[in-house]
């Protein structure tokens, strides 16, 4: 009779991807075995219900009691506590690593791993940030709050896909984590496509109707697709640089179309007035 040496539960892989998103005590309650880790990516838009949910929250009940745009900036602030900027230290080594290394593979992999922080990084990093702020301010609270807990999960299902469409970039002791991705499987991507879908509902619901979901949807996969390309014509794989760098920009240009088609759509003006 074999005895299986396997004492993983059900819950170990999403708690590993909590622990690993976040910089809250999960792991005070529980520690997951290491091989957890391996599978951060397939619950990653699960750890984004938390962070979006708690950066709409800050931007609706916030906005009640504060001018709206400190409610916003307040939002911005919560989410880069809860990840310990994990994702924008990312976005700042993929806009060093990208700018300043030219076609050099190699380059672009030491200068991306390089702890000290370049001009295209800083520069890249503000630009981001202030594009974010005013998406965010150009939209009203419960537009903005329902955007937001849409967008989050759904970037990070788009940016999961990375790991399904080309190898790790580094080997396994090379990586800041020390840990390299495992390929997803069908269930595994069915559980990633519904954890990013399901929270578009509220948003999808309230404005039924107002908006062209066709752009909402279809845009954020382009900006996916070009960074793809990118990324695959510069390494010829992908990091964890890569990967936070892909969500914070798909997730800012899902945040651009639905602020433009706001600007632009008086039946919004109206519903949300």
């Amino acid at each position: 009779m074999r005895i299986s040496l396997n004492t993983s539960k059900w819950y170990d892989n999403i708690w590993a991807s909590f622990i690993f998103f976040t910089r809250l005590p999960f792991w005070r309650l529980h520690e997951p075995p290491k091989e957890s880790y391996r599978t951060v990516v397939e619950h990653w838009p699960l750890t984004g219900w938390l962070t979006g949910g708690i950066m709409a929250a800050v931007i609706y009940f916030g906005g009640m009691i504060l001018p709206y745009t400190i409610a916003v900036l307040m939002a911005i602030v919560a989410r880069l506590l809860i990840t310990g900027a994990l994702h924008e230290d990312g976005l700042t080594d993929f806009f060093d690593g990208f700018g300043g290394g030219g076609n050099n593979r190699q380059r672009i992999l030491d200068i991306m791993k390089d702890s000290r922080t370049g001009t295209f990084g800083v520069v890249g990093i503000v630009m981001y940030l202030l594009i974010l702020f005013f998406a965010l301010t150009a939209m009203p609270a419960k537009l903005a709050a329902l955007t937001v807990l849409a967008a989050d999960p759904y970037s990070k299902m788009l940016a999961g896909q990375i790991i399904m469409m080309m190898p790790y970039a580094r080997t396994e002791e090379e990586s800041k984590a020390h840990v390299v991705y495992r390929k997803m499987n069908i269930k595994a991507g069915i559980s990633l496509f519904i954890q990013g879908m399901a929270p578009l509902a509220p948003l999808v619901l309230t404005c039924w109707g107002l908006v062209r979901w066709d752009l909402i949807i279809f845009i954020p996969g382009l900006v996916m697709y070009f960074l793809y390309l990118l990324i695959w014509r510069r390494l010829r794989g992908y990091t964890g640089d890569c990967c936070g760098a892909m969500f914070l920009l798909i997730e800012l240009s899902f945040y651009l179309t639905v602020s433009s088609q706001f600007f632009n759509n008086r039946q919004l003006w109206t519903l949300f007035s």
